[in-house]
């Protein structure tokens, strides 16, 4: 029992601090948008008075939101926007709200979606749309749930430009209100900073490093056009993942920036709704083989093992000898998060039961992966899609 013991307790340490390694390092990586074109150390810089901007935003029964996304994107500084929104097949006026937008400034503009193609996803058919009808060469897609600030456009575009990246995405600061909300939006960040080699994000082309939040993409038409855009990821629902994989494909750069003070987003409002959003995203994330079992083991033994082996200590089940490495193994575990916490949403009750969210996070992969090899489709936005078995 005490080779047992001490074999699990050492692994935890082991797992914890990996997590916690790279988090730091790659918390190095994962840097704001510059400020100014000298700030990005770019030379001989002078950037315009104004950038000619496409910003692009596909919008499905988004009433309720949609009245402040155009607000902020049209009290931007230092862009010329040409503010396009395609209607879904909206049954909630959002396309009404829109063409009042629309009459009393010249650079909104509404299209009025067709209905989805076989073999497309909804948003995707939205994107490709927007895409078309694009007048400038900066592109900006954007989710109708997500908010700006007044020089969030001019700061993502210099970064764009100061990083060279073919498709920029920025991660904006999830608002979280409700404790469902709070239990697993967080994970975004945590999973995204503990888990993805940032080296080889922004150093190589890999198509395994890359990574992307789909509510901020910034690209150019030029490269959109080379990757073949949404086009080439007709049937995604999660084309945070696939987007990047796509242009990456073709050996185009992509990267990633904090957006955290620039933008904001209400992804879900409710436990029940976020369950069924990451159930969404799973199918294209952890949810395969092998990369499902050999994330689950060490996400437990990462997060939730060290608590384990903590309370086994209180309650005397383990051996004092072994309280140094299980209580350095507890801080570990929680040093993501916390600082996550800190950084990016301040959901401390939710903080507190992090390892609770953890085991939420890795059933949901395993529902997704079951139920694709069952070959049961998702459901989304009151559409249904199938999802492939292989």
């Amino acid at each position: 029992m005490t080779a047992v013991t001490s074999v699990f307790v050492w692994s935890t340490l082991i797992a914890s601090a990996f997590v916690s390694v790279m988090f730091l390092v790659n918390l190095l990586f994962f840097r704001k948008a510059v400020h100014s074109a000298n700030s990005a150390g770019i030379a001989n810089a002078s950037p315009p008075d104004s950038y000619d901007v496409s910003v692009l935003i596909p919008a499905r029964n988004e009433a309720l939101r949609i009245g402040p996304l155009l607000n902020s994107v049209l009290a931007s500084e230092g862009v010329s926007c040409d503010l396009c929104v395609l209607d879904d097949e909206s049954q909630d006026g959002t396309d009404a709200i829109v063409e009042a937008y629309s009459k009393k400034h010249p650079n909104v503009r509404l299209l009025k979606g067709t209905p989805v193609p076989a073999g497309w996803s909804g948003k995707q058919f939205a994107c490709y749309q927007l895409a078309q009808q694009a007048k400038h060469e900066e592109l900006v897609f954007i989710d109708a749930d997500v908010a700006l600030s007044k020089n969030a456009l001019r700061r993502a575009i210099m970064q764009r430009r100061e990083s060279r990246a073919d498709l920029l995405s920025g991660f904006p600061r999830q608002r979280v209100i409700t404790i469902g909300e709070q239990t697993l939006i967080p994970l975004i960040h945590v999973i995204l900073l503990c888990f993805l080699p940032f080296a080889l994000m922004r150093w190589t082309r890999m198509t395994g490093a890359a990574a992307g939040c789909g509510q901020f993409f910034l690209t150019t038409k030029r490269a959109y056009e080379q990757s073949g855009g949404h086009g080439a990821i007709r049937q995604s629902l999660h084309d945070g993942i696939m987007l990047p994989r796509a242009y990456r494909m073709l050996g185009l750069k992509t990267d990633l920036f904090d957006a955290s003070d620039v933008a904001c987003c209400r992804m879900y409002t409710s436990f029940s709704e976020t369950w069924s959003g990451l159930m969404k995203n799973a199918n294209e994330g952890f949810a395969k083989m092998p990369l499902l079992p050999i994330m689950t083991v060490l996400m437990l033994m990462a997060f939730v093992g060290p608590l384990l082996s903590t309370v086994a200590l209180w309650l005397n089940l383990i051996s004092e000898d072994f309280a140094i490495p299980i209580i350095a193994a507890f801080v570990l575990s929680y040093l993501p998060r916390v600082l996550c916490c800190l950084k990016f949403d301040r959901a401390w009750l939710a903080c507190m039961l992090n390892p609770v969210s953890i085991v939420f996070f890795l059933t949901i992969q395993w529902i997704a992966l079951i139920r694709r090899s069952q070959g049961k489709g998702v459901q989304w936005r009151q559409r249904s899609y199938e999802m492939a078995t292989s």
